[in-house]
């Protein structure tokens, strides 16, 4: 059996997960991450994505993140998101709203530099949407 390690999913709203988990893919900025046990060190921002999360049971749950950082120990793993979901609760309709207020965000930014963050993020969940809830 693999190693476990704590992993907690936290959004604004709520505690997600606490659980014992074997192992964590996360939607790291720079490229998708998988967390095992006694993994080094880290910190990193979290990107619109799915977390898949692997308890020690052997059973895999997904969860959708909006953003947030994760804070990884060889101990555990916290990630904080700015706003989370079971996948299976995420709809079409959901993520549009996200999207369409993206847009509008990008419409009323004030500086070059906060207008190309807002397009990353629109194109972010663009990809999500049209891979999490393909038609």
């Amino acid at each position: 059996m693999a190693d476990t390690f704590n992993f907690e999913l936290v959004s604004p709203e709520r505690l997600l997960v606490s659980e014992k988990v074997s192992e964590v893919v996360i939607p790291a900025t720079l490229g998708e991450m998988t967390v095992l046990a006694n993994h080094a060190p880290t910190m990193t921002t979290i990107k619109p994505g799915v977390v898949s999360v692997k308890l020690a049971s052997g059973q895999t749950e997904k969860y959708v993140v909006f953003g947030g950082f994760a804070d990884i120990l060889p101990t555990g793993c916290t990630l904080l998101a700015e706003s989370a979901m079971a996948l299976q609760a995420v709809t079409r309709d959901t993520l549009q709203t996200r999207i369409e207020h993206a847009q509008k965000e990008i419409d009323n930014a004030d500086s070059d530099e906060h207008k190309t963050k807002l397009e990353q993020f629109l194109a972010e969940l663009t990809h999500l949407n049209n891979t999490v809830v393909a038609a």
